[in-house]
């Protein structure tokens, strides 16, 4: 259920367009993304509530203290926060929909991944989360999960709303991948696009306009829809940001702050990142400053994940592109050779 290992290439934010561009792209791209942007005055806005809490009665299985310490200390769990929820050992004690439980079968999941398994309770509560894992530790389906059930607790969306829940990426393929995950759980009626640069932007705008609850996107190309009044943000009640490590090392924090000024500040913020540097320490203060629950997984923050191999070669730049691309070439559709052999493996 992890294995989602970091890349270094795919576009960003913004990238060019080809036709069905919008206007003032050049003074757009002098300025930057989101340069004519004002933060919303939301003691002017007439918010409508909308339900945070799905924990209440979900949870099947009420584990016992020394149960708790016993099973966080086994996957090396750290927890801060008030009343923070148990763990849940499998999908069944957390409530999920059949749904979800049918699709772990397919895929050959057995067992929630420990940051599944502490992180879907705590984000069921509606109450902020930071979430601290190696990558490849099965962190996307920790908040994808949450996010579906989420946006099936809202009111349905009406011609003009924007979506319910925002997932914030930095890069083009990891937005992609992110919602390739998603849409093997999503059921009928939760309809998701993905938004980035570096692509045609006139389908992710009509997917926009005819109503999504969950976007995926990359800061840029969503600060571009943003400007051009294709969208809105009135309705998101979840934001969720993945990555945001590697985000600030992109230097996205000034279009994350843009995203931010244009979301209703009563929404549930969920960050995930693999390691948890003081510039990740300061967005989630900022972001996140209200009774939140953190959880880390392992002892140190910035040690890749066991379950990822990782080779380094030491080359000149002539030699840098033939290797990218015999190494591309060598592990193509690789992946799915490895789940398919591993699952039968708890």
């Amino acid at each position: 259920m992890g294995g989602r290992g970091r890349r270094n290439y795919g576009g960003s934010g913004g990238g060019n367009r080809g036709r069905g561009g919008h206007r003032n792209r050049g003074n757009r791209n002098k300025k930057g993304f989101g340069a004519s942007l004002k933060p919303v005055d939301w003691t002017r806005q007439n918010l409508q509530p909308f339900q945070k809490d799905f924990y209440e009665g979900r949870i099947s299985y009420q584990m016992k203290p020394e149960e708790i310490q016993q099973w966080r200390s086994q996957y090396q769990m750290s927890v801060l926060g008030n009343n923070c929820p148990q763990p849940v050992r499998t999908f069944e004690e957390c409530g999920l929909p059949p749904s979800f439980l049918q699709t772990f079968q397919r895929l050959g999941f057995k067992a929630p991944t420990p940051i599944q398994s502490q992180g879907w309770p705590m984000a069921l509560t509606g109450r902020d989360i930071v979430g601290i894992a190696q990558t490849g530790s099965g962190k996307t389906l920790a908040f994808i999960l949450p996010a579906i059930i989420h946006v099936q607790g809202q009111k349905r969306l009406r011609k003009g709303d924007g979506p319910i829940s925002l997932i914030v990426a930095p890069t083009r393929e990891l937005a992609c991948q992110i919602e390739e995950e998603a849409k093997q759980f999503a059921p009928s009626g939760v309809n998701m696009t993905c938004v980035y640069g570096g692509a045609r932007a006139r389908p992710q705008e009509n997917a926009l306009k005819q109503g999504v609850e969950i976007c995926v996107c990359t800061p840029g190309r969503m600060l571009d829809f943003l400007e051009s009044n294709v969208t809105n943000f009135r309705r998101v009640s979840m934001l969720i940001f993945d990555e945001a490590d590697r985000m600030l090392d992109m230097g996205f924090e000034p279009q994350i702050r843009k995203l931010c000024s244009q979301i209703r500040p009563d929404r549930q913020v969920l960050m995930w990142s693999a390691t948890w540097p003081k510039g990740v320490q300061r967005l989630a203060n900022d972001f996140l400053p209200n009774d939140r629950l953190t959880i880390k997984i392992g002892g140190d923050a910035r040690q890749a994940c066991k379950t990822v191999t990782q080779h380094v070669h030491v080359v000149d730049c002539s030699q840098k592109d033939n290797l990218l691309l015999e190494t591309i070439e060598q592990f193509r559709d690789k992946k799915n050779d490895y789940i398919c052999r591993n699952k039968k493996k708890g």
